[in-house]
């Protein structure tokens, strides 16, 4: 009677774990009122007049393989959505560290913070310097892409692999794409709501095929804009359009040494600030197909893993296409 008691409440709770994950709510600015999917530590930082706390994720495996893996997320996101691909890495023995970058997810909003991709790179290193942690595979998917070339191009003795998941910062944006103040930047953000986001979503990374899965990562970020805070929220991510924008990496990949293992959903055809590209241009942005090619021919020890019939989330749209060549890279000798 009494385990039974105990399975039950059990299957109350992940009953009430998955509502929170799917039902659009309120969220505070640091996410406090969210659980994710695994304990939630916090390196501190004084950096730029601030002390700032910086969230992260150390998932261990029960059979270790030695190994571990840093999985950056994309602009749009959090470290949370990297669940399924954490447990898959640690059942093959690795130990998985998962940061949520200064300005997203549970790590801290500053007021005053000039973003670089160096600084997100130095952050991350800190961290994995913190759990004396002094080799591992970089994994960036979207704007977490530029944050891991940068790392693998600061830390080469660090970065003992590297993998780009439909990674940002392939082309120059800038060359295409006007220059918009942090300003305007911000005031589109404000406008933000789950419809917006949800619209964004359906055409940039499912090709207007909408699964009820998706729900979840669109309430995530949706569920920021109904709390008094947001306007945090829309001015660091107005900050971070300008870093994509104005710090582009494509001129330095070349000098990436660490073997590399481009996974490029075909499909794909986002670009930050398209819309605001000319009806010309708007057709070559994005173009991931090409974009990857150019990667695999830049970097000289590198690997491309087209997914047919994938576009900007491979991890999230089909996982099965996306863990399996990530795993063979990961355990190739």
């Amino acid at each position: 009677m009494k385990t039974s008691l105990i399975t039950i409440v059990c299957f109350l709770l992940a009953l009430h774990i998955h509502a929170q994950n799917d039902t659009l709510r309120n969220l505070d600015i640091n996410l406090e009122n969210y659980q994710y999917p695994f304990p939630v530590k916090f390196l501190l930082l004084d950096l730029q007049g601030e002390k700032l706390k910086m969230a992260y994720m150390d998932v261990l495996p029960e059979k270790p393989n030695g190994k571990t893996i840093v999985l950056l997320h994309g602009k749009n996101f959090n470290g949370a959505y990297w669940e399924q691909t954490a447990k898959a890495l640690t059942k093959s023995g690795f130990r998985v560290i998962i940061p949520d970058q200064i300005g997203f997810g549970k790590s801290s909003k500053p007021v005053h913070f000039q973003y670089s991709f160096q600084q997100l790179a130095a952050n991350t290193k800190k961290i994995l310097d913190t759990l004396n942690i002094s080799s591992a595979t970089i994994l960036g998917h979207s704007m977490g892409g530029m944050v891991a070339m940068r790392f693998t191009l600061m830390y080469p003795e660090t970065a003992e692999k590297l993998v780009l998941v439909n990674p940002l910062g392939l082309e120059d944006y800038k060359l295409k794409i006007p220059y918009q103040p942090v300003d305007k930047w911000y005031h589109t953000e404000l406008k933000s709501n789950f419809e917006t986001i949800k619209t964004y979503q359906l055409n940039s990374y499912y090709d207007g095929k909408w699964k009820e899965a998706y729900t979840h990562w669109a309430n995530l970020y949706a569920g920021w804009t109904l709390n008094k805070d947001y306007p945090g929220i829309a001015w660091n991510s107005a900050l971070t359009y300008d870093l994509i924008m104005t710090q582009p990496v494509i001129y330095e990949i070349q000098n990436i040494k660490s073997p590399t293992l481009l996974i490029i959903g075909q499909r794909d055809r986002s670009s930050v600030g398209k819309n605001l590209a000319s009806l010309q241009d708007q057709k070559t942005l994005g173009n991931y197909p090409e974009l990857g090619k150019k990667a695999n021919t830049l970097i000289k020890n590198s690997q491309l893993v087209p997914l047919d019939d994938i576009g900007h989330l491979p991890h999230i749209e089909d996982f099965d296409k996306f863990i399996k060549p990530l795993l063979n890279f990961l355990t190739d000798k």
